[in-house]
């Protein structure tokens, strides 16, 4: 069998994410990469390093964590939160290409000018150069173009700046402003970032942006708080969207979308680099699937399309719950259009045991997607296949035909045992139902 030619467009987390799971799945893979154009910083959850190390990207961590305090101005209150990593992107960036390096996926420096499709995929760079792809992923975020039936959240754009302030101790904090928020981060050697996100209608010009963000900086106590008096001089500024984006179709026969190619989210639903993992971790099985057993192509193209899909109907409502939570701006337009986007669906469902059932869905097995019997509910319409190495489909079936709880139970080990009562009582069943039967 000839060795498929995967090309990766684009090295960030869902990228390199991909690609370095293909290679743990035996292909080669090329990654074609290009520079951020600007200087950045993330802050970023214990939840998300976790997920990079599974990612295999842990050089990546060690070079760009940094544990800061973080501050919330939410709603009328001044709140001090658990600590977030700050991730700063330029160093994070290099060392996912080295990560990559290291797992033997080759990195080619260069910029995309097109892809044309005919007997592959055909990538043009800007200095002339064409690889050719059997297998193409596009992870080059926002960047990627967009199909017709796109979804798209209210207009959104965020504007960067950057200055160097004092160095003092990692920090950073973010505060609701009457048409909009704002994220900031002063790193130790006293770089400083500060981000606003507001209606990409009504800001002043390219020429009177920095002015315009100067004049926001200069009425919060917040920015007076955390930085020095650098932060009233005008600062370069850099825009983008930050519009929440579902691009439509995500996977075909010999091509998928990752990360923010796949669906781009408000930044107030969460860390853009979790998202983007949660769609490139399962990435590599489903392009194993596609190639390898072509006879389970449709199922492995459903499973990465409903879990994006889900993935981004999950993190909107969340966004639109925290948006929701900001009380004091209720009836101001920015805060009006994102308080009942995109829809009224609850992020959890009330729990429902006559509502449970179970359905032959995809899952992810031994490398490749497989369809097998899993327990649907109102919070997991996709299903759940194991609990604790468990299976639940097994388990439901047999309370459905009114064996005892117990007997049911009875065979697994104490903790798998309490996990799975534990889930049974979570799912709506009744504590005396379980004990009675």
């Amino acid at each position: 069998m000839v060795e498929p030619r995967i090309v990766v467009l684009g090295a960030g987390p869902a990228g390199a994410a991909t690609a370095i799971g293909l290679r743990r799945l035996g292909y080669t893979v090329t990654v074609v990469s290009e520079w951020r154009r600007f200087a950045a910083v993330e802050g970023v959850s214990q939840r998300v390093l976790e997920g990079l190390r599974h990612a295999g990207l842990g050089g990546a961590l060690s070079q760009a964590a940094m544990p800061a305090t973080r501050q919330v101005h939410w709603n009328g209150q001044h709140l001090q939160m658990n600590q977030e990593f700050l991730l700063d992107r330029q160093r994070f960036d290099q060392a996912l290409r080295e990560d990559l390096q290291r797992a033997g996926v080759s990195v080619v420096e260069g910029r995309v000018r097109e892809v044309v499709q005919g007997g592959g995929h055909h990538v043009r760079l800007d200095d002339g150069q064409v690889l050719s792809a059997d297998f193409l992923v596009e992870a080059r975020g926002r960047q990627a173009p967009l199909a017709a039936d796109r979804l798209r959240g209210p207009e959104t754009v965020s504007l960067l700046n950057v200055w160097q302030g004092s160095p003092g101790a990692p920090a950073s904090a973010v505060e609701s402003l009457e048409d909009g928020w704002a994220w900031m981060a002063r790193l130790e050697d006293g770089r400083c970032y500060w981000q606003v996100t507001q209606d990409a209608a009504g800001l002043p010009g390219k020429a009177g942006l920095a002015a315009y963000c100067v004049a926001l900086r200069g009425r919060s106590a917040l920015v007076a708080e955390l930085f020095d008096d650098q932060a009233l001089i005008p600062a370069q500024v850099h825009a983008r969207s930050s519009t929440a984006i579902l691009a439509g179709e995500c996977v075909g026969q010999d091509w998928i979308r990752v990360g923010d190619a796949a669906m781009a989210v408000d930044p107030l639903s969460g860390n853009g680099i979790f998202q983007s993992l949660s769609s490139a971790l399962q990435a590599p099985v489903v392009i194993n699937t596609l190639l390898r057993r072509p006879e389970r192509a449709e199922l492995a193209r459903q499973f990465h399309q409903q879990r994006v899909e889900q993935l981004f109907s999950r993190f909107a409502r969340i966004g639109r719950d925290f948006y929701a939570q900001e009380q004091s701006r209720v009836g101001q337009p920015f805060w009006a259009r994102r308080q009942g986007w995109p829809d009224a669906q609850p992020l959890h469902e009330a729990p429902d045991w006559q509502a449970v059932r179970v359905e032959r869905r995809p899952v992810l097995r031994d490398g490749l997607v497989d369809a097998v019997e899993v327990v649907v509910t109102a919070d997991q319409p996709l299903g759940v296949w194991h609990l604790q190495g468990v299976e639940l489909a097994p388990v439901v079936r047999q309370i459905r035909s009114e064996r005892p709880v117990e007997a049911v139970l009875s065979g697994l080990a104490g903790e798998q045992q309490r996990r799975v009562r534990r889930w049974l009582r979570e799912q709506g069943l009744a504590w005396f139902e379980i004990t009675k039967r």
